[in-house]
């Protein structure tokens, strides 16, 4: 009896509870994947949601290289345009009755497709870090837009390639001619692509990544190639970048040389960053931000690519972290009950970049309207006003109103960062008071 009781007494018994706020995440997002289109139900709206589907899932891939392992990278359309090419080609095939498969399942093609071409470059581009390898990975996309003008057989040329995604007969009712049922197939893909690549960050290769990033000394030190890590993880950003690039063939049925450009990886590397690469959702941000500029504000105006530019610049110098890290910090600050602290610096720092926004982009619309609209006339309509780009008083006081902003934003910019630090030393104060406790 007494041998029982001590065998029971040494029996552990753990408990793991469920990490409710991390299934209360998932469960938004993939609640918000399915009631977007029931809210935003213009044929516009659910071809902007369709893309957003697309871009998240190739930021997020592009992030494994970028954000995970440090690995900056020039190229990285490559991958997710060649899975573009072999998915259209799979479906031209499919509807010429030479290969069965369904059309929900050609985005793995192009999933392949970039797997396989990952495997083929990245052997050569991560046997080198940092400088080098960016410069391989330019290199290497260069060549691939270039060979997309010589071999026209496979790339289409300038006109591209074409398909039809409707198929055979309908499966339940579903064509994938409505835009609807293509942005669900979309949605379906964009959950699974993100828990996947969310899922590899908690797997032993995702924690050696990170600290391939960190300190590659180090983890050769203790037996690790930092060389086949890299690759590795190169080879699964190919994938999931070409899947990205197999739905986006689904999606808009063409595909032309444009996918594999220096533009496309571009985007990819400037969005990631805006949303901010050192957490798991910047990408995600990123890639809705990528997609509200490609679509509304080109649509807005002409300059669309020089405010992004001065947007990157800003962000580059005053937010390196991204929006992810800019939302992170307010809401550690929020948690501490110090945000009420904050919210007049906000105003004033709003207030000032309000100013200095609508000074300059009257400057910019005027010189843009000179240059390419002058035969219209020198008037033009900014924000409901109606401005006369030959007027001296409209130079003028736009000029005044962005210094005026400049210099209220700077001086500004000084008071909050004061106030920012006297938040963060009372915030620790409180971490140390009750870790003593």
């Amino acid at each position: 009896m007494n041998e029982m009781s001590r065998s029971v007494s040494k029996t552990h018994y753990h408990f793991k509870p469920y990490n409710v706020g991390r299934w209360l995440v998932w469960g938004l997002f993939a609640l918000a994947l399915g009631v977007a289109p029931l809210i935003w139900t213009s044929s516009l709206s659910q071809t902007m949601l369709s893309q957003m589907g697309i871009a998240i899932i190739a930021c997020l891939a592009y992030n494994v290289l970028l954000g995970q392992g440090g690995m900056l990278s020039f190229g990285h359309a490559v991958y997710s345009g060649l899975g573009s090419f072999l998915a259209i080609h799979t479906l031209n095939q499919v509807s010429a009755g030479q290969l069965s498969l369904p059309v929900s399942l050609v985005p793995l093609v192009g999933g392949l497709a970039g797997l396989g071409f990952a495997a083929l470059f990245g052997y050569v581009s991560t046997k080198k870090a940092g400088t080098p390898f960016a410069m391989i990975t330019l290199g290497i996309g260069e060549l691939i837009w270039s060979m997309s003008l010589m071999l026209p057989e496979f790339f289409g040329g300038e006109g591209g390639i074409s398909a039809n995604r409707v198929v055979g007969k309908p499966v339940m009712g579903i064509s994938f001619g409505p835009q609807i049922q293509v942005y669900y197939l979309i949605a379906i893909y964009c959950f699974v692509c993100t828990a996947a690549l969310f899922a590899l960050t908690r797997t032993p290769l995702g924690r050696m990544l990170n600290a391939v990033r960190d300190n590659p000394e180090r983890v050769e030190f203790i037996g690790y190639s930092t060389q086949w890590v890299r690759y590795l993880a190169f080879m699964i950003s190919g994938f999931f970048a070409g899947v990205a690039g197999g739905l986006g063939a689904i999606n808009f049925e063409i595909v032309t040389a444009e996918v594999v450009g220096a533009v496309r990886s571009g985007s990819y590397l400037l969005f990631t960053f805006l949303g901010g690469a050192t957490f798991f959702f910047g990408p995600i941000i990123g890639a809705v931000l990528m997609v509200l500029a490609g679509v509304l504000l080109s649509e807005l105006t002409k300059a669309w690519l020089l405010y992004l530019g001065l947007i990157f610049l800003f962000m580059v110098m005053y937010a390196p972290g991204g929006f992810a890290a800019l939302i992170m910090m307010n809401l550690r600050v929020a948690a501490f009950g110090k945000l009420r602290q904050l919210w007049t610096a906000y105003l004033a720092l709003g207030g000032a970049a309000a100013a200095m926004l609508v000074g300059g982009s009257v400057m910019i619309e005027m010189i843009y309207h000179l240059q390419l609209n002058e035969a219209l006339g020198p008037q033009l309509v900014f924000m409901g006003a109606t401005l006369n780009a030959h007027g001296v008083d409209a130079w003028l006081g736009s000029g005044l109103l962005l210094l005026l902003g400049l210099g209220l934003f700077e001086l500004v910019r000084r008071e909050f960062k004061r106030q920012w630090d006297q938040t963060q030393e009372e915030i620790e104060k409180e971490i140390k008071r009750r870790e003593s406790l």
